[in-house]
Formats: C-alpha cells, sequence, structure tokens
C-alpha cells in the first residue's frame, strides 16, 4: 500500500503555523529597534510618559540628531570604526589568504599540526589572551591607539579556516597546468585561486567588520580618551552624572552607529549565503 497523501488542508494550517511563528520571533528581535526609532521622535519629557505613541513634531527628530552629533564627538568615532574595521580586514586577509592556500595545496611536514591548531584556536575564547596582551600593549605604551584596537586581531583562525576549505576544493589539476605555463606560486594564488573564492571573502568580510565594528569589549579596555573611542564606545559617553542620560541623543546615535552595519550586509547579503554554502557551513 502507498503512503497516505496528507491532506491540502494540513500543509495550509502548517504553512501557517509556521509563519506565524517566524513573526513572532522577527517581531520579538525587531522591537527593540522599534522602540529606537520612536525614542528619536520624542521629546525627553515624552519618552516615559508616551514611549510607544505616534510622532508629534518631525522636527525633534532632527534635533535629536543635532543633539547626538555636538553632544559627543560622533563624527570621530564613526571615522575610528571605519578605520579599525578597514585596517583589519586588509591585514586579516593579507595573513590568512597565503595561510590558507599553504595548508590546503602544499604538503609538508606538520600541516595537519598547524591545521590542528587553527582549529583548535576557534575554540578559544578571545578573552581568555587578552590579560597578556593588555600587559605588552601597557609595557610599549601603545594603548590608547590604532595599533593597540587592531594589533590583538589581525591573525584570524576563522578566516584561515574558511578560506582553506575553499582553497582545498579549487582543482589541482588547474594549479598543476598554470606551473607548467610558468606561473609562479604568487601569481597562481592571486589571479587564479583568490577570485574563485570572492564569495567566502565576502562572507568572512561581513563576519570580520560586523564583530568589531560592534565591538565593546576590548575598546573598553584599551581606549581611554574620546579621540580613540570607537562607535560602541562612544556611545557611553552620552551618560552625564548631573542631568542623567539624553535618550533621545543617544538612541539618534545608535541609528548612525548600526546604519552603515546593516548597510554593508544588506549590499552582501547574496555573497554572504553563497559563500557560506561553498564552505559547507550551514
Amino acid at each position: 500500500m502507498g503512503a497516505r497523501a496528507i491532506p491540502p488542508s494540513r500543509h495550509i494550517a502548517g504553512a501557517i503555523g509556521a509563519n506565524t511563528l517566524l513573526m513572532a520571533a522577527a517581531a520579538i528581535v525587531l522591537m527593540p529597534y522599534a522602540w529606537m526609532l520612536l525614542t528619536v521622535t520624542r521629546a525627553p519629557a515624552d519618552i516615559f510618559s508616551d514611549p510607544f505613541g505616534l510622532p508629534h513634531d518631525p522636527g525633534i527628530v532632527v534635533e535629536n540628531f543635532r543633539r547626538a552629533f555636538q553632544t559627543v564627538p560622533m563624527a570621530r568615532f564613526l571615522f575610528n570604526g571605519v578605520v579599525v574595521v578597514a585596517s583589519l580586514l586588509v591585514l586579516q586577509l593579507a595573513v590568512a589568504v597565503p595561510c590558507a592556500y599553504a595548508l590546503a595545496k602544499f604538503r609538508f611536514r606538520g600541516n595537519r599540526v598547524l591545521f590542528a591548531m587553527v582549529v583548535s584556536a576557534l575554540c578559544v575564547p578571545i578573552q581568555v589572551p587578552m590579560l597578556p596582551i593588555y600587559i605588552a600593549l601597557a609595557s610599549l605604551n601603545a594603548l590608547d591607539s590604532y595599533f593597540a584596537l587592531i594589533f590583538p586581531f589581525i591573525l584570524s583562525p576563522f578566516a584561515i579556516f574558511l578560506l582553506r576549505q575553499r582553497f582545498k576544493s579549487f582543482p589541482d589539476e588547474i594549479i598543476q597546468a598554470a606551473r607548467l605555463d610558468g606561473f609562479s606560486e604568487i601569481e597562481i594564488l592571486l589571479k587564479l585561486v583568490v577570485p574563485s573564492a570572492k564569495p567566502v571573502i565576502a562572507a568572512f568580510a561581513i563576519f570580520s567588520i560586523t564583530a568589531h565594528w560592534n565591538d565593546l569589549y576590548w575598546p573598553l579596555i584599551v581606549v581611554s580618551s574620546q579621540t580613540m573611542a570607537t562607535p560602541p564606545l562612544g556611545m557611553l559617553f552620552f551618560r552625564d552624572g548631573d542631568i542623567g542620560t539624553d535618550y533621545g541623543a543617544l538612541m539618534a546615535g545608535a541609528i548612525v552607529t548600526v546604519a552603515p552595519v546593516m548597510a554593508v550586509f544588506l549590499v552582501a547579503q547574496r555573497h554572504f549565503i553563497r559563500g557560506l554554502a561553498m564552505t559547507g557551513l550551514r
């Protein structure tokens, strides 16, 4: 006997239930963002008295954003964030690409041990090596600088692992043919292997930019001045011991801080999903 056909009504009910559950989960996730947007449309006196009411005066939005840039050096925070994430992405790829290629395509003694070390490093929380790194930076008088914000993250085990998985699937026959044609290993890597891994590089770029743009833990430790503060750390400077926190300006600053990361993800989301699929990560 064949399997019993599932009635169409059960398919419809299942689809409605799944979509309802997804919409409820999305509403929970988006609620803080909705409150953030509503707060920007409120005068300070109305933020807690009428938190979910409709906006009354569009000019309040402009005023909140104006105060966000006047209360703290917001432009400087954004500039610092761009410098840190852009420098880190370039340096991480400069280190990870040749390391991943060597682990994927070269056979040498210790290859498996090195790859095992890379995988093991993925299991170590970033907080573990931070104390000795902080002590080293302090002894070099390098705290409160771009170097202190960038140096600990240049070597990215995740980037090496991700790119190694992609390079591993690149056909060896093409590499051998290129060598016979006189290509150097650098030319093979840059002209053949790396272009084939653009979606994977885009996926890692989103991971790296998001992680380091939103990082508060490490800047909070090594940065002591507003001049070197990154956007998440800059949000702390909205607190005032005398007049309290200006929540309208704070939420305006939060929107300015979140918007670049959301824009990057929306632009590159197709490459992000394709890159994860190419490496076998789900």
